[in-house]
């Protein structure tokens, strides 16, 4: 009869007994759980909801939160002791998505769409609700979306450091305000930054460009995103702008150019450049031999070739129209039998045209390999049709009628657009004329859309019927 090993019965027998209790245990947790979570686990998947998996990060999804919002427990038992790791997150119920910021506005500098603005003299009262009538009709009854504002350092910064802004608070806040973009030019050095013994009766440029950058500066940190153009100068191909111990110089103005392009550009560098725009001219020297006026595309040329493409995003250029409408070139005037000032038709020559003056600036800038468009910063036709008399040298003006006034402006605004190397385009005037009382000695006042007795002259008219058919074209 074989013997039992004692041993080997004891370990069988402790085997037996620690699988039933390891067996007992296990079914009291099992019951446990199912007591706690079964019947939302039922529930959920009877509904088709899941579970999500504890291992798998959270999710924003929107199905998925409002799933689980609705199918988790909201009580769950407090662990007794604190877990070495933390516990998964459970997705909670989220705030909707917000919509999209919007895309910010677009830099005026970046934007290089074809626009038309016009030149606008500040309300000689400095009230702002006067103000606020003129920049309500350049934006809601023309239809334009900017305007030019003449600014002369000499009366702004009368002594050094010591400013007046009165003008430039009254109209850069009401602009703003209007959602009218402003073209701000920059004419006239004090008599304190001019140069020792220089004539101060013609206007001039500072005898240090520091001062002329220091003004740059107060001017841009006081109106932040208030100026959306500067013109640096005003026709510096004449000494009655430009009247210098170096005389004319086109070296002199593109090293003004370019410390005002560079102080600009480290302020706000989306404002846009605009070079002073020369006067259409075809030169002249006195007696004494000393230049008064550089041909304007002499001038240009000599611009160039200082740099003015370096320091400019736009090139500035004038253009009043004389009696000759703006598709006519120089060297195809028709004669008219007719008119009484006989420049453009007895001494051809490119200052009369409108036309050629863009043209031959915008290939020279081609030709020179340079990328700035022309930024047509004064332009427009006089009449005195409805005065009484004209101004000394505007004889032309009585050539041109109210009609041809409107039929030109807009022609000339529909040329720009078509020859495609123009960005900015400034009617000269809105409202000089008024605002002089309609004076026949004004030089401005033949040139405005608001005639006598304040009555809008047809081209006023034409301005608006032009915008507002290019809005519904857009």
């Amino acid at each position: 009869m074989a013997i039992r090993n004692p041993v080997k019965r004891q370990v069988r027998g402790f085997a037996i007994i620690w699988t039933a209790i390891t067996l007992l245990v296990g079914m009291s947790a099992f019951f446990a759980i199912y007591l706690t979570y079964g019947g939302d686990s039922a529930s959920a998947s009877a509904e088709g909801v899941s579970l999500p998996d504890p291992t798998d990060p959270p999710t924003t999804d929107s199905a998925f939160v409002i799933a689980t919002a609705t199918t988790i427990p909201t009580e769950v038992p407090a662990p007794t002791e604190a877990p070495e790791e933390a516990p998964p997150q459970v997705a909670q119920a989220q705030d909707p998505p917000q919509d999209p910021m919007p895309e910010p506005t677009t830099l005026p500098v970046n934007d290089r769409s074809y626009a038309v603005g016009v030149q606008v003299q500040y309300s000689l009262d400095l009230q702002p609700d006067s103000q606020r009538g003129w920049m309500r009709d350049v934006r809601n009854n023309l239809g334009l979306e900017w305007y030019k504002q003449q600014i002369r350092w000499i009366d702004t910064e009368p002594a050094k450091g010591e400013y007046d802004w009165s003008v430039l608070d009254l109209v850069l806040p009401v602009a703003d305000e209007t959602g009218v973009k402003v073209l701000l030019s920059i004419v006239g050095a004090p008599d304190w930054a001019r140069e020792p013994n220089v004539d101060l009766t013609a206007e001039g440029p500072p005898a240090d460009n520091q001062d002329f950058v220091d003004f740059l500066t107060a001017l841009l940190e006081r109106y932040p995103g208030m100026i959306h153009a500067i013109e640096i100068w005003n026709e510096p191909n004449i000494d009655r702008e430009w009247m210098s111990a170096d005389g004319v110089s086109a070296a002199n103005f593109v090293e003004l150019l370019r410390v005002s392009y560079e102080t600009i550009k480290n302020i706000d560098p989306g404002i846009i450049v605009v070079s002073g725009a020369p006067s259409p001219t075809g030169g002249f020297v006195d007696a004494e031999g000393v230049t008064r006026a550089i041909n304007d595309f002499d001038y240009v040329d000599q611009m160039i070739a200082a740099g003015l493409l370096n320091y400019s995003d736009c090139v500035g250029t004038h253009h009043n129209g004389y009696n000759i409408g703006p598709s006519v070139r120089w060297d195809e005037v028709p004669n008219d039998p007719n008119a009484s000032f006989r420049g453009p038709f007895d001494n051809p020559h490119h200052s009369w045209s409108f036309r050629s003056t863009l043209e031959t600036y915008a290939n020279k800038i081609a030709v020179a390999g340079g990328d700035p468009p022309l930024c047509i910063t004064e332009f427009g036709w006089a009449t005195v049709e409805d005065m009484d008399g004209y101004p000394s040298g505007f004889e032309f003006a009585t050539d041109n009628t109210l009609e041809e006034q409107a039929e030109w402006t807009i022609e000339a605004i529909n040329n720009m657009e078509e020859w495609g190397f123009v960005w900015l385009a400034f009617i000269w005037n809105l409202n000089y004329g008024p605002q002089a009382g309609w004076s026949t000695d004004n030089d401005n006042t033949p040139y405005s859309l608001i005639g006598p007795e304040w009555q809008h002259r047809p081209a006023y008219g034409a301005v608006r019927e032009w915008s507002a058919s290019r809005n519904q074209e857009q």
